[in-house]
């Protein structure tokens, strides 16, 4: 099995490999591990298969549709496809709810790309998985005992175990970098609004994303390539032109200033080594040409609670007719959390959004001397399921914050911890600069390797 898409891209354009063949392979790795990590809700064998077919013809006839072309993609279930109903992994959600495709699911499609399924996701993207309902637990394929980080959990573990070789995620306070940064993979959230959400179960309409998780940082190029652009069914859409995202990625960083801030003193859930991976991969930054200074993110807890506080009161907005009518229906976890919503006070939430666009502003001025921030993802890998509680898994994260400001950010695997679990460096951007975040990222992972190693479990796949 191929690690990246675009190794597969360049087997399949040498003759190496076929569409069907990288499909096969991938279902067969589900066929032997997915009943042990619960990465599928549902699986599309059959039309994905026709799909190969029809791509490999297309290739044969010389009709290449860029590099998507015959790669295996997975797709979190809250968002719609042609094959089959859309559940955001809950018995609430009218099953009639969003036919067809999403745009974005229309967009890789149209790219070429083999639809294999629908990956496991927290309920409505958010709570905690428990075995209450009739639903799959997605577990870490670094260690089963462990979570995979949400609540894009199903393409995060099915990215690092094989399933795929890249899927759609979604991100309302880190539920794209989260399982990346857990699950040893690469994760994108772009730019509020770069890329279009019509046809996606809302969580929090002014912090959700959807966007990009496979393997490496120009996997994520490619496929923001092709999801990217202006949709006028989402009001949030940005209609402005897309960049060229894989030009960019050289390898050379010379000229670039980065900010660093390691967030020290932030969390209480700590791996004491997280600081000398974060100081080891600054250092490789440094080596491919960049000048790394420090900085102070203003007001981090305040803007970090303001998210959370924020789109649980959004989320209140949408579930609360549900939540009176469906209660039990409902995960344990997922009420818990939405319900918290309604103890946001109206005045409360409105100057939770004055304190977004004024912290906006001070970071600006911070990109005023650099080009780029660096953070760690999280300060500890993923917690033990025996662990597991929705206010502690927040606590080692450090997404939120960019969720209220709607800078693109990324996780790029930078190591493991002593207990041998993934952990992620964040590169975060100016809006709209994704192409720098991606070239930064590129250019790390050129000098580390972190992002092509795989589980023990699935390893005799890719030998």
């Amino acid at each position: 099995m191929y690690r990246t898409i675009k190794d597969a891209a360049d087997a399949l354009r040498a003759g190496e490999t076929t569409s069907v063949a990288l499909t096969t392979e991938a279902m067969a790795i589900a066929e032997a591990h997915d009943g042990e990590l619960g990465v599928y809700l549902a699986r599309y064998d059959e039309t994905a298969l026709e799909a190969a077919a029809k791509a490999d013809q297309e290739l044969a006839n010389g009709d290449d549709k860029g590099p998507l072309h015959g790669i295996p993609l997975g797709v979190k279930d809250i968002i719609t496809t042609e094959e089959g109903e859309t559940t955001a992994q809950s018995l609430v959600l009218d099953r009639s709810w969003g036919q067809g495709d999403a745009p974005v699911v229309a967009r890789l499609r149209a790219a070429g790309a083999v639809i294999t399924g629908k990956s496991t996701t927290m309920e409505y993207a958010i709570g905690i998985p428990d075995d209450s309902k009739p639903f799959p637990i997605p577990r870490n394929p670094w260690n089963t005992d462990h979570y995979p980080g949400g609540s894009s959990s199903g393409t995060g573990n099915g990215v690092a175990a094989g399933f795929f070789l890249g899927g759609l995620g979604t991100d309302t306070g880190g539920s794209i970098r989260y399982p990346a940064t857990s699950c040893g993979i690469t994760g994108l959230k772009q730019t509020f609004g770069r890329v279009p959400k019509y046809g996606c179960v809302p969580l929090g309409y002014s912090y959700d994303h959807i966007g990009p998780m496979a393997r490496s940082a120009e996997d994520c190029a490619l496929m923001l390539a092709v999801l990217a652009g202006h949709d006028a069914r989402d009001a949030t859409s940005a209609d402005r032109p897309v960049d060229d995202y894989v030009s960019g990625l050289t390898g050379d960083l010379s000229g670039l200033r980065i900010g660093l801030d390691l967030l020290e003193g932030k969390s209480t859930r700590v791996d004491p080594e997280y600081v000398d991976l974060v100081n080891a991969a600054v250092a490789e930054l440094e080596a491919a040409g960049a000048t790394v200074v420090p900085i102070e993110l203003p007001y981090y807890e305040e803007i970090t609670f303001a998210t959370m506080m924020g789109l649980q009161a959004e989320a209140y907005a949408y579930h609360r007719p549900d939540l009176q009518s469906q209660w039990e229906s409902y995960f344990a976890g997922t009420r818990a959390a939405v319900v918290a919503g309604a103890l946001v006070p109206a005045g409360d939430y409105a100057q939770s959004q004055r304190a977004r666009r004024a912290v906006q502003r001070l970071v600006a001025k911070i990109y005023e001397d650099v080009d780029l921030i660096v953070t760690p993802t999280a300060t500890a890998g993923a917690p033990a399921y025996s662990e597991l509680s929705f206010d502690g898994l927040l606590d080692p994260l450090h997404t939120p914050y960019w969720n209220a400001l709607g800078n693109p950010a990324m996780s790029v695997p930078m190591g493991f911890s002593k207990a041998g679990l993934p952990i992620g460096l964040q590169i975060i951007g100016k809006p709209f600069d994704e192409a720098a975040v991606l070239a930064a990222g590129h250019a790390y992972q050129q000098r580390t390797d972190w992002h092509v190693q795989v589980p023990p479990m699935v390893a005799e796949h890719y030998s």
